[in-house]
Formats: structure tokens, sequence, C-alpha cells
């Protein structure tokens, strides 16, 4: 444990032993899985040094700049309009998730089938580790899935500031109606929480600068259609995993640097795999921080993975917000539509997303799709079978996955991935 943040973490109220032990499993995990791949794009290093300080130095500018007046805000769920917080002068931040932690405790309070991704947020708070999660000013949970709505009402004797938000679970107007609302009175609790009144002028600025963190990732995006592929598919997920916590501005930077080496990369057919290796895309459940497991199989087996349907991937990041209107109300609107036409699996029907994977798998020029499902994930779990069936009568070869965040079926998993892309060779 470094000694210059200790303090620091006493401060939020972590238990310091707990996260000692959590950090050098992350820290670990990373050297294992990260650090040990070739040729990779200098530009990396700045993600590499972001995640050696993504509860240390990063945290300490937030810190700094809740001295200064500005509030954080804490959220699960690419539903939360990031504009709208820019635009009262807050940050937002993504929440712990993505490993196992204090599962004991979790249990007590949850079912044991509970969603993996439930369990994790609930883990890292009842085990006192996530320092995000602690010096958040306002925590904003979604009604997306039944799951975290139930979890919500137990989460709220947990914590001192909840903001719970309704979702719409139709692509209707009435479900726009509710997303308008919700937003709406989003926006005024942000106004609230900060004591800033939101008007054009900064809410135009907000969607500047997610929309150029956006447009960042959509040239990654494409950069990496190029054959040979020319950067990993665990180095777009650690790019998209950083999306949620960095400095905006500083991220969309450094995203750019490195879209800069990898034009440089495709001039001299230079990629991470020979031309020809199997180029796979994921769909599914978003892989939060520190999960990377099943990416490091794919990749580890022969395969680069050339694209992410996911909320930490294409999903949460396809449409821009449109810019053009000059009142508070007008550019609202767009927001509204903006994030109206992110194709969760919580919406029915959704033949949308069965559209969007379709379409990536064109445009990735994907030999076969592998669907990641999260234990006791229901709405991407049921999902998934649709959407095998939808693409295998297009003979797109399909493997689903259902798994945790353990590393206990790692070489089970292994096995079949490994049959998978033998197969589509």
């Amino acid at each position: 444990m470094s000694e210059d943040y200790k303090d620091m973490w006493k401060s939020l109220g972590l238990n310091l032993e707990a996260h000692d032990m959590l950090l050098k499993a992350l820290g670990k995990g990373y050297q294992d899985i990260y650090m040990t791949q070739q040729n990779r794009p200098a530009g990396m290093g700045y993600f590499d040094f972001v995640m050696s300080e993504v509860h240390g130095l990063r945290i300490k500018e937030l810190i700094d700049e809740k001295r200064a007046g500005r509030k954080v805000i804490g959220s699960f769920c690419v539903f939360v309009p990031e504009e709208i917080v820019l635009a009262a002068d807050a940050v937002l931040v993504g929440l712990c998730t993505g490993a196992d932690f204090a599962m004991e405790d979790v249990e007590k309070l949850l079912p044991r089938n509970t969603c993996s991704l439930i369990k994790s947020a609930f883990g890292f708070k009842l085990g006192k580790v996530c320092p995000y999660l602690e010096s958040a000013d306002m925590i904003v949970g979604e009604n997306t899935c039944d799951g975290k709505k139930k979890s919500y009402e137990t989460l709220n004797d947990l914590v001192s500031n909840l903001y719970v938000m309704d979702i719409p679970q139709m692509k209707s107007i009435k479900g726009r109606d509710l997303l308008k609302a919700e937003y709406m009175r989003f926006k005024n609790a942000v106004e609230e929480l900060t004591g800033i009144t939101i008007n054009s002028a900064r809410l135009k600025k907000g969607i500047e600068i997610v929309n150029n963190k956006r447009k960042a990732i959509h040239k990654l995006s494409i950069l990496r259609k190029a054959e040979p592929v020319p950067l990993s598919g665990l180095d777009a997920l650690l790019i998209n995993q950083v999306f949620f916590y960095d400095e905006p501005i500083r991220f969309t930077e450094s995203v750019n640097k490195v879209c800069d080496e990898l034009e440089m990369r495709i001039r001299k057919e230079e990629g991470v795999l020979p031309k020809g290796a199997s180029r796979i895309l994921i769909s599914g459940c978003p892989m939060a921080l520190p999960n990377w497991k099943l990416p490091w199989l794919i990749e580890t087996s022969g395969a680069v993975i050339v694209g992410e349907e996911s909320c930490v991937g294409e999903r949460g990041i396809k449409n821009l917000t449109d810019n053009s209107g000059n009142t508070v109300e007008e550019l609202m609107e767009a927001i509204i539509d903006r994030y109206f036409k992110v194709n969760c699996a919580i919406f029915t029907p959704n033949q949308d997303r069965l559209k969007d994977i379709e379409e990536m798998v064109k445009t990735c020029q994907a030999d076969g799709v592998i669907h990641y499902g999260l234990q006791f994930c229901q709405p991407y779990l049921m999902e998934s079978i649709s959407v095998e069936k939808a693409l295998e009568a297009k003979n797109i070869p399909t493997l689903r996955i259902e798994t945790d965040y353990s590393m206990e079926d790692v070489e089970q998993l292994r096995t079949r991935v490994e049959a998978f892309i033998e197969l589509i060779k």
C-alpha cells in the first residue's frame, strides 16, 4: 500500500487491510494479463499509468475537486447522462464492480442467485474498498433490470445519498415521455446538489466534451477494423473501461494519440496478430474493470477481438448528442433522443439490438460472435438465445458464454473458446 495515499483512503472510511489486498490482486491481474502482451502501442503507457493510479492519483484529483467546490456523482450505467453532470460543473465517475468481494456479507442481504454485477457492487460497498463510491456526493441508481430495481431498496439502507432514476422498458412514445420526465428530474436534482443553474451555454459545453470522448472512441473503433488488426481487444477494452473514470478532456487527448499510432501501424500493415487471424466480435453484458477474463482467453487462443457490442463498447458510445439547439429545452430534447437510442437488453421488443450486432459483424469483418452473459443477468441471458438463432440463421457462427467474475471456470471456458476459434478457421 502506498504511504502517499494511506491517509486519504483512511479519510474516506476504507478498510485499509481489505483495500490493500484488493489493490495487490488488481495489480497482479493487470501485470499478468496486460504487461505480458507484445507489440502494444506506446500510447497505451498512459492507460497503464491510469490503472496504476486508479485508486490513488485519480481519487486525489476527485478529492481536490471536491475541496474546490465541485460535486462528484457516481453511477453504474450508461443511461446516466454525463452531459447534464458536466453542465453543472460536477464530475461523473463509474462505480466499482467487476470483481467478487465480501460475498459472504453480500449474500446476507441479497439472494445467492443475484446478478454478478449487482453482488459485486454490494461487495465493494460492504467491504469498504471502493474509493469512488465513498467519495461520491450522489450515487445514481437506475431501474434498468428487476435485479437492480429491487437491490436499490437494500442499498438505500447502506448509503445516505442514493438517487434512483426510472428507465423505460419499451421504445414507445410513452417510453420516451418517461425518459424525458426522468432526465428533467435528474437535471433538477443535479442543480440542487451543485447550486448551479444549468443554462444553454453550460449544457452545450457538457455535450461538446462528451461528444468529443465518443468521437475519439468512434475513431478507435474504425481503426480496429483494419487487417491486420492494429490493437488488441484487451487494450481496446481497457480504454473503454477508463472512459468511465478518467478526466474527460485528458482521456480524449490520450485516445486520439493512440489513434495516431494506429494509423501509422495500418500504413505499415503492422498488427497485433498476423493477417488471417480469426476476428471475434464480443456481444452482451458490460465488462466493468477489472473484468478481463473472457477477452484474455480469446486473445491467448489465437484470435483477436475487433469490436464489442456492449455498454463498455459500441452500445455505450454509438450515437452523438445533437448540439445545434439554442435553448435548454432544445438541448435536453437532444440528450433524451440520444440516450433513447441505446439498445439495452432491458427493452422489449429489442430487434434493433439484433440489427446492431449484425451490422457490427459486417463492418468489423468478424468471423464469429461470442455472446457474453453474466451469471443470473436475466435480460442478456434470455436475449442470448434469440441472438444466437438470428445470427446462425445468417450463417454467422456464435458461441454463448455464461460466467461470473471468478477464475474457477477458466479452463472450461478456454476449451470452449479454443474449439470455437478452431471451428471458424
